[in-house]
């Protein structure tokens, strides 16, 4: 059950930088470092999903 619950959690987090990327990315002048950022943060969830 508690594995179940990591995974979810992982899954949500993913989910949220997803829309926050999203976000930086429509705004008419984007920060590059942010989204550099954000991606890595989404990578390495990612990489956690994986193993989980």
């Amino acid at each position: 059950m508690a594995q179940t619950s990591h995974l979810q959690t992982l899954t949500t987090r993913h989910a949220e930088l997803d829309k926050l990327l999203r976000q930086e990315r429509s705004r008419p002048a984007p920060n590059d470092v942010t989204i550099t950022e954000l991606k890595r943060q989404k990578l390495r969830l990612k990489q956690q999903i994986a193993q989980a």
